[in-house]
């Protein structure tokens, strides 16, 4: 009995160990693979299969409307984009939008987590402030600022008319609909910015600004020799996040003007919308869609060939 156990031992000795076992002795770049395989599986379903789809789509004639099957039409459907006006009045709604709240929302933001961040007693009333518009959900806010507006009963005309003013309606006018919108957008995504901002100011050693004090450098010189420096990555990361979301608005014109008067505050989002879900045009709503992940994409790699380059 000894011998043959003996025996056994030593065959299974050298045989090593259980198959099941040899993965644990991967290199870490296989181990990576490995690990990060699921994670590469979900994405591609989610992410890559959908915007694959979506570009397949817009080469063909598919209208639900029609009753026809779908047809390949190549790129007619880019060529009759170049020729659509409303293409360009929303293209250019969306880019307005993008370069007016972005840096609105940035600024404001930025104060917003310099005055969070101040050594108040309790702090929790001034962070919670923060949070309150950036878990209000888009078109809710939408809602309450088309109330804000109403050229009847809305708070902003009482305000003016209290203070001497005439009232303005608001939505009757491309020029103030569209502003309107604009600070409805700042003020709803000023806390995501500050938020991200506040995050970064929580990272930066108090003992610079503590050697700061004893080389004499005032409130003003700290911040941009301490602060604004150390603050760019959230910075940048707060301004990919916040561009990519403002190219992609949608809830709150929607919800405050339904892209009127006309379609002078619509954006590309709403067209996009209107010819697939209203006119149920998936080819030529698909092909919208692809150049607005297009212009997202390039406006990401011009953010981060920007980082790289101060780098």
């Amino acid at each position: 009995m000894s011998t043959t156990s003996t025996l056994n031992a030593a065959s299974s000795a050298d045989r090593g160990p259980p198959a099941w076992t040899r993965w644990l002795d991967l290199g870490d770049r296989a181990l990576a693979v490995v690990l990060l395989a699921p994670a590469a599986i979900l994405l591609a379903l989610i992410i890559v299969y959908p915007v694959l789809r979506l570009g397949y789509t817009s080469f063909f004639s598919l209208s639900l409307t029609s009753g026809l099957p779908a047809e390949f039409v190549g790129l007619e459907n880019y060529s009759l984009m170049l020729e659509d006006p409303v293409f360009w009045e929303t293209t250019w709604n969306t880019v307005l939008i993008t370069l007016i709240t972005v840096p609105g929302a940035l600024l404001v933001g930025l104060a917003l987590a310099l005055l969070a961040n101040l050594p108040f007693g309790v702090q929790w009333p001034v962070r919670l402030s923060l949070l309150i518009p950036w878990a209000l959900p888009l078109s809710f806010a939408g809602l309450i600022f088309a109330w804000f507006f109403h050229s009847e009963y809305g708070v902003v005309n009482d305000v003016l008319n209290r203070l001497g003013f005439e009232g303005i309606i608001w939505f009757n006018s491309p020029n103030w609909a569209f502003a309107a919108i604009c600070l409805t957008i700042i003020w709803k995504t000023s806390s995501f910015m500050a938020l991200i901002i506040l995050a970064g100011l929580q990272t930066i050693p108090r003992s610079l600004y503590e050697a700061a004090d004893v080389d004499g450098a005032g409130r003003v010189r700290q911040f941009f020799e301490i602060t604004l420096p150390l603050l760019k990555p959230s910075i940048v990361v707060a301004l990919i996040f916040r561009t990519i979301t403002a190219l992609q608005t949608f809830d709150i014109p929607y919800m405050m003007t339904g892209g009127g008067p006309g379609t002078s505050t619509a954006t590309l989002a709403m067209y996009i919308h209107q010819n697939t879900v209203s006119f149920l045009d998936l080819g030529y709503g698909s092909a919208l869609a692809v150049v607005m992940f297009a212009l997202s994409m390039c406006v990401t790699a011009v953010y981060l060939r920007a980082i790289r380059t101060k780098e």
